[in-house]
């Protein structure tokens, strides 16, 4: 078995077992292993290459989950497949995928993935417990527009969208102080579609677009499918830095900024009016887009609220989008872009290029579900529990993590992000984590440049109250434990240096 590359972990920020996972995936892709091969040992290969068990345990784990190895109670691990051989007369042909795609397969690799029992403790989940999802209350609603609407809510719709729910979406606007009509709004398949519809109406390949660092980890994938560069924008207690984004505005080939001024996705914070007014500032004086992503906007449970980004706009800067996957149910797949001037034109042509048309029946029933009033109970309860949780997630960090870590207390929203007080790559935490029942999200993922991270994202979306006490009671003893080995680990590696 190579040891090559995985020793020297130096250049390489990628946790160790995952290494040692893609180094045997690779033996197997040239030949090397074959179909039925028996793996060393964990043993074994723990002593050749110098690390702890659990690390090979999990590389191997990572292997069966993917179908390449099994392993054989009293037997060991085995190859279970190889690349497929060329039957007789056959040239084999290596595909090219677009680079764009390429990088997309490698950011997916790159994302932690462990199989594990489904009572887990699940801090790493944005999707709302489904035990909120108001599922009779949607289907009534659904059944009356079926009834009024009939057959031809099942052809198809305008690109920009079902016009009462627009409509509806439209005066909701208006109510928070966003001075909009109906046609300045363009309905999507959710925050994803709307990210890249919004995202390619400023760019083109090779261009970049500002992002806070850290920030939502998709928004990073859509660049990358889209062949365009993320121009990362530091953030600080009060948001995205100010004077960084001037400078990084500045630069010709940044056509666009994208941000998460309320319940920021990871850190869950919330810019003040004042830093809203000045952003907005820079952003006129370089003439550049601002993609303002409201996807909790609607999930305020403590705090006065702040005008959003597109209500102080008033030079029509600002594209705002907006969600129910989050305050609602994601399988509806809707969310909503609005904005003025010719981007609506503009996003209505794209719109239309992506995919013809949504589904009426759901948009239909989404406008009567908010017209009912339903929509705004749903809201009021999910707002008490989720507070509920809050309060509990910010005690249990208080109690059980630390001396020292720092975290944030969102006054909305699913995510609390956690700066640990020593350095550390919470990647490898993860793995522990895991094993352990319980999943967070490490900050790497949220990293617009690949490298470390000792900050973690928790969040308050699917876990109750009293999982939410286990979770971080576990995660605290895991994290002592680290703290306690790193004096170890370092007199290990000056050993082996």
């Amino acid at each position: 078995m190579s040891s090559s590359g995985i020793q020297d972990g130096g250049r390489d920020s990628r946790p160790v077992y995952r290494r040692i996972a893609e180094d045997i995936r690779g033996q197997v892709e040239r030949g090397s292993l074959g179909a039925g091969d028996r793996l060393p040992t964990i043993r074994a290969l723990a002593s050749e290459l110098g690390v702890n068990r659990d690390t090979i345990s999990l590389a191997y784990e990572a292997l069966a989950a993917e179908g390449l190895v099994e392993s054989v109670v009293g037997r060991g691990t085995f190859v279970r497949r190889s690349p497929r051989e060329p039957e007789r007369g056959e040239e084999p042909i290596a595909l090219s995928l677009a680079p764009q795609v390429e990088q997309l397969i490698a950011m997916e690799n790159a994302r932690p993935r462990f199989g594990v029992a489904e009572d887990v403790v699940a801090l790493h989940s944005l999707i709302p417990d489904p035990s909120f999802y108001p599922v009779e209350e949607f289907r009534r609603c659904l059944n009356r527009v079926l009834s009024k609407g009939g057959a031809e809510l099942f052809l198809y719709g305008a690109p920009q969208g079902h016009p009462g729910l627009r409509e509806v979406i439209a005066g909701r606007l208006r109510a928070a102080g966003i001075e909009l009509s109906s046609e300045n709004v363009v309905l999507c398949h959710g925050a994803s579609q709307g990210i890249a519809l919004a995202i390619r109406l400023f760019t083109d390949v090779g261009d970049c677009v500002a992002v806070e660092a850290p920030t939502y980890h998709n928004v990073l994938a859509t660049l990358a499918g889209l062949g365009l560069r993320p121009a990362p924008v530091a953030m600080d207690a009060e948001g995205p830095d100010l004077d960084a984004l001037d400078r990084v505005l500045a630069r010709p080939e940044v056509k666009a900024f994208y941000t998460i001024p309320t319940f920021h996705n990871p850190m869950g914070t919330t810019t003040s009016l004042r830093h809203r007014e000045r952003l907005l500032e820079i952003a006129a004086r370089h003439g550049t887009p601002v993609i303002e992503d409201g996807y909790e906007m609607d999930l305020r449970y403590s705090g006065r609220s702040v005008p959003s980004l597109a209500a102080l706009d008033g030079r029509g800067l600002v594209v705002l989008l907006s969600s129910f996957s989050k305050s609602l149910f994601p399988g509806l797949r809707i969310g909503s872009l609005a904005l003025r001037g010719r981007g609506v034109e503009g996003l209505v042509a794209l719109k239309h290029a992506t995919d013809l048309s949504d589904s009426m029946p759901l948009q239909a029933a989404l406008e009567e579900f908010l017209r009912s009033g339903a929509y705004d109970k749903h809201l009021a309860r999910l707002r008490r529990a989720l507070r509920g949780r809050r309060d509990v997630m910010l005690e249990a960090l208080e109690e059980k993590l630390p001396e020292g870590t720092r975290f944030t207390r969102p006054d909305g929203g699913y995510q609390v992000w956690v700066e640990l007080p020593f350095e550390i790559d919470t990647r490898d935490l993860l793995a522990d984590a895991a094993r352990a029942g319980v999943l967070f999200a490490p900050g790497s993922q949220f990293l617009p440049e690949p490298g470390a991270s000792r900050c973690l994202r928790l969040t308050i979306a699917r876990a109750s109250e009293e999982e939410i006490r286990q979770g971080v009671a576990v995660l605290g003893r895991l994290i002592e434990e680290r703290r306690a080995a790193k004096p170890a680990a370092r007199e290990a590696a000056s050993v082996n240096v």
